[in-house]
């Protein structure tokens, strides 16, 4: 049961694109395109297990771990038609 003005779904439609930006957003980030054999940070060699694993690679796995740390990620709090998402 919903209150106010939003609908009987309203929470679940919030969550789903919630979820659907997530997805969006990894997709994104996965790599295109042709792997390399060499890591283009430290020109280290790329395994080919890692090229065979992720199609598209460009970096080795330490390179890619130093660049996925160094990445905000939003906490999971869905601000998506909130009040306060519309007060800043």
């Amino acid at each position: 049961m919903a209150g106010g003005w939003a609908s009987d779904g309203a929470v679940q439609d919030q969550i789903d694109a919630s979820i659907e930006d997530a997805v969006k957003l990894a997709r994104s980030r996965m790599p295109k395109g042709s792997s390399l054999s060499h890591c283009e940070e430290c020109d280290e060699p790329i395994p080919l297990a890692r090229r065979k694993a992720i199609p598209g690679v460009r970096m080795c796995i330490l390179c890619q771990s130093k660049i996925e740390k160094d990445q905000t990620f939003s906490v999971g709090i869905n601000r998506r038609g909130s009040k306060d998402s519309q007060l800043k």
